[in-house]
């Protein structure tokens, strides 16, 4: 899609959404495409909305909209972006991934946002690609395909491949489109518009960073917070991320109950239950794989640690979540 289009027809966008979607990342993927045509005073873009079926589909806050037409629309996109958020991981469909398929074999740039490069992957269409995906999600992605590597990025473009995080990652890797396509000042004009201040690269990290979240600057313990973070499913002893993070035991207990009101093998459990109850909440996995991917040997001593936390089952949660929507 780069390229000088001053005498060409607008560039058409397909927005496909699929069950649990996300408005946000709808939003934020095609509303600069709207904004871009006001500035210009003429269509730049065009777009439709698709769901599979052609009917409805709700989005992760319930609300439903009513797309243009379902998978067999004749329309001929140059460009593609498959929409996701929550259930995501249980999601096969083969006729979508066969769709998606098709789209790239007639010359169609493939995007996706949050949760929905996973999709992208189960089709086929990431190998030899740079990509991204939302961070929750980025475990599963190469869990389930060892040989793709996401990057921790905000989005990449690579080619005739678009992916973002999600959010409001969206509007900072279309405007990058933007810019590709019609030139950097307009593409800053369209940000201005959402009183964006800022454009984001496609550099910046999904998530804020270590200090940013939990306020602390001690390095020792921003060292720890890392390691704890990045091993959910095997968990490091106690005293070796002390020795990894250049302290005694002794000491970065003081710095976690200064800092973070917990000890660190108490912080440490804790940040792995909650990993737990989201893969409750957002997969269908057994719940013995959900404990040992959350670092927990055993099925009983899960269950009794995510009820001391969450005063319920794994069980009631994975209930209840499903009756309320979440």
């Amino acid at each position: 899609m780069d390229g000088d289009r001053e005498n060409l027809r607008p560039i058409r966008f397909g927005f496909l959404v699929l069950p649990g979607f996300s408005l946000m990342a709808l939003s934020a993927a095609s509303e600069p495409l709207r904004a871009a045509n006001r500035l210009a005073a003429r269509s730049l873009y065009e777009w439709h909305l698709i769901s599979p079926s052609g009917e409805p589909v709700p989005s992760s806050s319930g609300f439903r909209l009513q797309p243009d037409g379902g998978l067999d629309m004749t329309v001929r996109f140059d460009a593609v972006v498959v929409v996701a958020s929550l259930n995501v991981a249980e999601y096969r469909e083969t006729a979508v991934f066969r769709w998606l398929r098709q789209q790239e074999h007639r010359g169609c740039d493939i995007g996706a946002v949050s949760t929905a490069s996973l999709l992208l992957a189960r089709a086929g269409l990431l190998k030899g690609y740079r990509f991204t995906v939302h961070w929750e999600m980025a475990q599963d992605l190469t869990e389930e395909f060892p040989d793709l590597k996401p990057s921790r990025t905000l989005f990449v473009i690579d080619r005739k491949r678009f992916t973002c995080g999600g959010g409001i990652a969206g509007l900072d890797m279309m405007l990058a489109l933007i810019a590709r396509q019609f030139g950097s000042s307009l593409a800053a004009g369209v940000a201005e518009q959402f009183l964006h201040t800022h454009i984001r690269s496609a550099e910046d990290t999904q998530r804020t960073d270590i200090i940013g979240r939990y306020g602390t600057t001690s390095p020792a313990l921003v060292t720890a917070l890392t390691l704890m973070e990045n091993c959910i499913g095997q968990p490091i002893p106690i005293n070796l991320i002390a020795a990894r993070s250049g302290v005694t035991e002794r000491h970065l207990e003081r710095l976690f109950v200064s800092h973070l009101q917990a000890t660190p093998a108490r912080f440490y459990q804790d940040l792995r239950l909650r990993e737990a109850k989201r893969l409750l909440s957002e997969t269908d996995t057994p719940l013995t794989e959900v404990a040992l991917r959350c670092g927990f040997t055993s099925l009983s001593h899960f269950g009794r640690c995510f009820r001391r936390a969450f005063q319920q089952t794994p069980r009631q949660a994975r209930r209840h979540m499903s009756i309320s929507g979440k």
